[in-house]
This record gives structure tokens, C-alpha cells and sequence, in this order.
């Protein structure tokens, strides 16, 4: 489908401008230029004092896809470094548009894609913006495998975590900031919340959720472990809940859980082993029939 490009945006370049508007999957849009003033079209105002800028960009036929990464100051109040370490800007939508600054309502949308990593520091940040077409490379569809491919708690698992067996709520009594930090156990035996999720209930870090590497008990208190560090400072007496965890195996979904007719693994699939390892003589199973009757 033909783009109906205003006149003023196909002739003389010295009142061109470029603006970007990001969209965040919490609902917030925002909006900016490389212009040297505010340029206000489609209701949202895009700003200049973010001083973002293309660093490089590049553009493939067919379904290769395109990239930039913008470079930008963090001298706007809209942007914060502490909004990019919680995560407010992952996936999210960012739309590249031609503006006549003259006329800000002559305007036409270039390239729609969104946010893929970002760096940042105290004097600015770097953003990867990814095509549209970056979803079509996507794997989809369902990986035939020995483990689980649910996750625990989801409409394919079916287990129900609200329960009081699933989850351990309580306040930080010791931690080291990020990423290690103990409360009391609750009466749960170690292990129990390993591979599950910490959420933080107040404090720094209110609303954020971290995967659990290790869970283990010493002196009637957990000792948890995580895999990435927290944002922000975790603090003794910050409210925190760890909700249980599954290794995906067949054993605990049935032992642990009762959920083995939910069970989306196929636990008797052979490995790679059986095919290059070396049968001996007689070797019970290894007559040509069924290995599982």
C-alpha cells in the first residue's frame, strides 16, 4: 500500500527532523526528537532536551529485517535511569517519524519496530531498536524434549500457587544488597524454592520479580540465592515472597506435585547415548523390541 507523503517532506531536507515515540507495554507513551525544540503532533509532545540521535542504522531488502541504535542524554525528567533498570522499556514499541518543523502536522511514520537491549549509565543511554520483521525469526511451536515445557503454576501445568505449600512470605533478615539474602524458613525444607520466583513486596525493588537460583536452610532460616542481582538495594526488613520452583522432571511433577497426567515432557525419550554408546552381549533390552516393556 502507497504512503501519502506531504509535499513539504519530499523536497528541500532543512526542515526535516526525525522524532521517535515509545510506547511501553504499562500504557506510557513517550516522545522525541533530534530537533533543538519541542515538536507536539498526534497529541503527544516529542521531546528535544533527551537529545537522542541515530548512532547507526541500517536497512535489508526482504525479510531480513532492519536495525539503529540511538544514542541518547538522560537529561529528560521522562527518562530515568532507574525506569530502564526496572525494566519499564523492555519490548517496548518505538515508531520513527519524518517531521517537517515547520508544520509539525506534515509528518509521515518511517519504521515501526521495538526495543531490544539497552545500556545505560549516569551521563546517557544506547538503545537497539529490532524491525518488525525481527518477530518473524522467532521460534515458535513446541520443542520435543525429555523435561517439562511448562512453567510451574501456568495453564498448561495446572498447580495452583496461591496456596500456603507454595510460597514463603516474610521480611529480609540478612542480605548482601543484590543477590543473596536469608528469612526465616517458615517450616519449608531446602530446595523447595529453587528455580521459582522472589518477589519484592516493598522497598527499592517494590513490584520486582527475580528468579531463584538456590534455595537452602541454616539455623531455622532460608538461605536464598538469586541469578540476576536486584536493581536496586534490598534492605533488611523489606517484605519479600518466594514462590516455589520445579525442575521440569518427571520424578518431581509426579512425587512432589501429583501432576503427572499434566506432565509436558516426554520423560522416555532417548538421548543422544543410546545411539553412539556400544551394546554389549545379551544386554537386557537390546533385543530390538520395546524398551519400556
Amino acid at each position: 500500500m502507497m504512503r501519502d507523503i506531504p509535499q513539504s517532506l519530499t523536497g528541500d531536507a532543512a526542515t526535516h527532523a526525525l522524532c521517535w515515540r515509545v510506547m511501553r507495554r504499562d500504557g506510557v507513551v513517550l516522545g522525541f526528537t533530534q530537533h533543538d525544540k519541542d515538536l507536539i503532533f498526534g497529541g503527544i509532545t516529542h521531546e528535544a532536551r533527551s537529545r537522542l540521535d541515530v548512532e547507526s542504522a541500517h536497512q535489508l531488502a526482504g525479510f531480513a529485517g532492519s536495525e539503529a541504535v540511538l544514542l541518547g542524554a538522560l537529561v529528560s525528567e521522562s527518562v530515568t535511569q532507574a525506569d530502564i533498570v526496572a525494566g519499564l522499556y523492555d519490548h517496548a514499541t518505538i515508531e520513527t517519524w519524518l517531521v517537517n518543523w515547520n508544520d509539525p502536522t506534515q509528518c509521515v511514520l518511517l519504521d515501526c519496530g521495538s526495543i531490544g537491549w539497552i545500556e545505560s549509565s549516569d551521563q546517557g543511554f544506547k538503545v537497539e531498536v529490532r524491525s518488525v520483521v525481527d518477530q518473524l525469526m522467532q521460534p515458535l511451536g513446541r520443542l520435543f524434549q525429555a523435561h517439562c515445557s511448562a512453567d510451574l503454576g501456568d495453564s498448561r501445568c495446572g498447580i495452583a500457587l496461591k496456596g500456603p505449600g507454595f510460597r514463603l512470605e516474610g521480611i529480609v533478615r540478612n542480605t548482601d544488597g543484590r543477590s543473596m539474602l536469608s528469612m526465616d524458613s517458615g517450616g519449608f525444607g531446602a530446595d523447595g524454592f529453587s528455580r521459582g520466583v522472589l518477589h519484592v513486596l516493598d522497598g527499592g525493588n517494590a513490584g520486582m520479580r527475580a528468579d531463584i537460583k538456590t534455595h537452602d536452610v541454616n539455623g531455622g532460616q532460608a538461605q536464598i540465592s538469586l541469578w540476576q542481582a536486584l536493581p536496586f538495594m534490598l534492605g533488611v526488613g523489606d517484605r519479600v515472597a518466594a514462590i516455589a520452583g520445579c525442575d521440569k522432571t518427571i520424578g518431581t511433577c509426579q512425587t512432589r506435585f501429583g501432576n503427572a497426567a499434566n506432565f509436558r515432557g516426554f520423560p522416555r525419550m532417548p538421548g543422544n547415548d543410546l545411539l553412539i554408546r556400544r551394546v554389549n552381549d545379551g544386554e537386557a533390552g537390546m533385543d530390538g523390541g520395546s524398551l519400556f516393556q
